[in-house]
């Protein structure tokens, strides 16, 4: 769509500081080495603003976060609101669930002096990478991503644009900060396959500027949903007890794994093709108490699994309960969320404004 020839540059600029970016040039000249992930490597990862996390959230990704942050230099964790919309949102309801996400975030232990913890929609060179990514991939290519045919099919076909390019917004989330690790379950590698392909695409174009990205494969198994062990579980599953979230008091933990499908057969073992729902409660139970599927099969030795989902349940109150406590605390500190988000902001345009910067000179743009 064409601007408009006559713009009135006051209103710009009281637009543009209404969006309280800072200053700067998006052509300025940037040096590799200012603009390098520092030795050792940078993760990037990001999660929907979806409310609090679930069970499977928390063992899937977020543990492995709070992992990560200690194991790599530089690792910037992005509240993704802007994929979000994909999928009709409250405006009211999002603005909640980002800082109830931040909170869920920190008392999961995510550490914002370790790592730079942000919104993404207040970094704007996001939607502009985005675009130049969009530019270099064809439709063909997206149409083959797995999640784009679960998801348009749910729509009858009908899905948004925006979720159709999502992947490209992802890939530009990654490439942004020049990230050379991604977190990533096996139901993402090809998203992030296709963010190694842009990066390649972008660089045999204009010259190299993008590290490829490597993912990093969580070796917990995926939690499977309470009362249907045959699908992951989610927050839109209409069961209630199918899914534990992060928040829910012990007795409601109890009684959702209490009420967990399992079988007929009252011993404990693991085996998830014949026996998944008891193969369910073995991983959660192993991964919230730290420890192997034999060993925690064979602490369920002796017990039928109704004695075994009480143990069960035991291990997850003992795990949540802080972290339940500590995101209570953190909701009704609402300047302190909007604070730490705001340097996380900061922090990450710092990084992504040089980049852009590379971006828009290679491409012609300055």
């Amino acid at each position: 769509m064409a601007l408009p020839v006559r713009t009135n540059f006051g209103h710009v600029s009281r637009f543009i500081r209404s969006l309280n970016c800072p200053k700067r040039s998006l052509c300025a000249g940037v040096s590799r080495e200012n603009t390098d992930p520092p030795k050792g490597g940078r993760v990037f990862s990001g999660i929907q603003p979806t409310g609090v996390p679930h069970l499977g959230n928390y063992l899937g990704a977020l543990e492995n976060w709070v992992s990560l942050q200690h194991q790599y230099p530089s690792v910037l964790y992005s509240i993704v609101d802007l994929h979000s919309i994909t999928q009709p949102q409250d405006p009211a309801q999002l603005r909640s669930n980002i800082l109830d996400m931040a909170a869920s975030l920190l008392a999961c232990g995510v550490d914002p002096e370790r790592a730079v913890l942000f919104q993404q929609s207040k970094v704007s060179e996001h939607a502009e990478l985005a675009w130049i990514l969009g530019c270099l991939t064809s439709m063909p290519r997206l149409r083959h991503l797995p999640q784009w045919k679960m998801k348009s099919k749910l729509k009858s076909n009908e899905g948004s644009v925006g979720l159709f390019t999502y992947p490209v917004l992802q890939a530009a989330d990654i490439l942004l900060y020049k990230s050379t690790h991604v977190p990533v379950g096996e139901d993402q590698v090809q998203h992030l396959e296709l963010a190694q392909d842009l990066a390649r695409i972008f660089n045999n174009r204009y010259g190299d500027v993008f590290p490829e990205p490597r993912a990093l494969l969580s070796s917990t198994r995926k939690v499977k949903s309470l009362r249907d062990p045959s699908a992951k579980m989610s927050k839109s599953d209409p069961q209630s007890m199918a899914t534990i979230a992060v928040t829910d008091s012990p007795d409601d933990i109890a009684l959702k794994i209490r009420r967990a499908v399992t079988d007929f057969t009252s011993e404990v073992t693991f085996d998830p093709e014949t026996r998944p729902g008891v193969s369910n409660l073995v991983t959660i139970h192993a991964a919230m108490a730290r420890t192997g599927v034999e060993e925690a099969v064979s602490q369920a030795r002796g017990l039928d699994t109704g004695a075994y989902k009480r143990l069960v349940a035991e291990a997850v109150i003992h795990r949540l309960t802080p972290i339940r406590e500590e995101i209570q605390r953190l909701r009704v500190e609402r300047a302190h969320l909007e604070a730490v988000l705001a340097r996380g902001n900061s922090r990450a345009q710092e990084l992504a404004a040089p980049v852009l910067g590379e971006v828009r000179q290679r491409v012609g743009f300055c």
